[in-house]
């Protein structure tokens, strides 16, 4: 097996614990452990708390995490992450990414997003005399974002799909997360069909734990009477969660067994605890570390993704893979034809409501804790899917036989 210098660009990396970091993290680490030398230049961490992590000072840093060289480049943190300010972010990141040292790589996977960023990396790439080969691994689509979430207006949602066209048009492959990704860049991104290559997330969690769960419950202050519909990760714009404030209300008026549970942290946090003050049924939790995570995850009733009406394309919710393996119904709050819809249908582990219902949420959440049996079988479907569609060891040697193929179109 070929043993190849691998470089990997993006801006998030452990510690953080939620959106394209676990993943781009675990890659790493599985690529190294398959024998390839893996160096990471990412970011300072940030988020979901849109802060500078505590202990992390300087222009730059270098550290090893778990066998892995990290680079981290100092850049621009928006307090209240706005198109312009995430835009400034990226650019900071990506001006420091030109000038920073790659480790002479064989091969640089470029995670995106971010966008900016990723075309600032591109461009350094491609006036190399001699350059790697490259990849990139699209975790979001980025234009589809602009468009869907509203932000920047149509001006932006146009430089964005030009951008993010010539950007992947300029990649020796890219790796996409889904079908619908790969269907986008083809169809409207002029990426001819076999550059792409799809490959899904993956569980990068454990086993769901089996004891502690019931003291966790208890910890947490949920009863045994209580039907606890927990949302984990990320409170931003496109999880929409003001459906979930108006679902917590309802639920008051009806006097439900039903209470919504936040557990996370983002930009959005402060305003949501602000709309849902007085709200007896909703409860705020900052994040857990990771067993104590994974225990709260597995002692919810009900799992939650909840989405901003439109957003269709842009994400496959990265929390999907973590609910998928707690063994607990999710229920998905989101348009009929959005990429998490089918998910949901794909995987069998669970139902969907319509996005911005929350009297149907509400409903869905006391149906599942009056049905058990049907609440056990959408459990039961989630840990099938993901032990057969979501296998860490899986994604990793395909991407390892991605980024070989990369190499070897460069002569590598």
């Amino acid at each position: 097996m070929t043993k190849l210098r691998i470089t990997i660009l993006g801006l998030n990396y452990a510690p953080e614990a939620t959106g394209n970091a676990p993943y781009t993290t675990s890659l790493a680490e599985g690529l190294s452990r398959a024998g390839h030398s893996v160096h990471v230049v990412a970011g300072y961490p940030h988020y979901p708390e849109w802060t500078l992590r505590a202990g992390y000072t300087g222009w730059k840093r270098e550290e090893v995490i778990n066998g892995v060289s990290v680079k981290r480049l100092r850049h621009h943190i928006p307090a209240n992450p706005s198109a312009i300010s995430r835009l400034h972010m990226e650019l900071s990141f990506g001006v420091r990414l030109i000038c920073a040292r790659w480790h002479k790589p064989d091969v640089v996977l470029v995670v995106s997003p971010a966008l900016f960023s990723s075309a600032l990396a591109m461009l350094r790439i491609r006036l190399r005399p001699r350059r790697p080969a490259v990849g990139i691994w699209i975790q979001d689509l980025y234009s589809r974002g602009v468009v869907e979430t509203g932000a920047g207006g149509g001006k932006l949602a146009g430089l964005a799909a030009s951008l993010e066209s010539k950007v992947l048009r300029s990649a020796d492959g890219v790796a996409a997360i889904h079908d619908r990704f790969k269907r986008h860049m083809v169809s409207s991104l002029g990426v001819t069909d076999e550059r792409v290559r799809v490959i899904r997330n993956w569980t990068h969690l454990p086993d769901s734990p089996t004891s502690g769960v019931k003291e966790m419950r208890a910890r947490l202050g949920w009863t045994a009477a209580d039907v606890i519909v927990l949302h984990a990760g990320n409170m931003g714009k496109k999880q929409g969660l003001e459906n979930v404030i108006e679902a917590a209300r309802i639920a008051d008026e009806r006097k439900s067994a039903v209470r919504f549970v936040l557990m996370g942290d983002g930009n959005q946090r402060k305003q949501l605890e602000t709309l849902g003050a007085g709200i007896s049924r909703l409860h705020f939790l900052d994040p857990l570390p990771d067993l104590d995570f994974q225990r709260a995850l597995a002692a919810a009733d009900v799992l939650l993704v909840n989405e901003l009406p439109g957003v269709k394309d842009m994400a496959v919710p990265s929390k999907l893979t973590s609910y998928f393996n707690a063994g607990v119904p999710v229920i998905a709050a989101t348009d009929e034809d959005s990429v998490t819809a089918f998910e949901i249908l794909n995987s069998g582990g669970g139902i969907r409501v319509d996005a911005a219902a929350p009297a149907a949420l509400v409903e869905a959440a006391e149906a599942l804790a009056l049905e058990p049996l049907t609440a056990k079988r959408l459990a039961e479907s989630a840990l099938r899917f993901r032990r057969e569609t979501l296998s860490e060891a899986t994604a990793i040697a395909k991407y390892d036989d991605f980024i070989t193929s990369l190499a070897s179109s460069r002569g590598r």
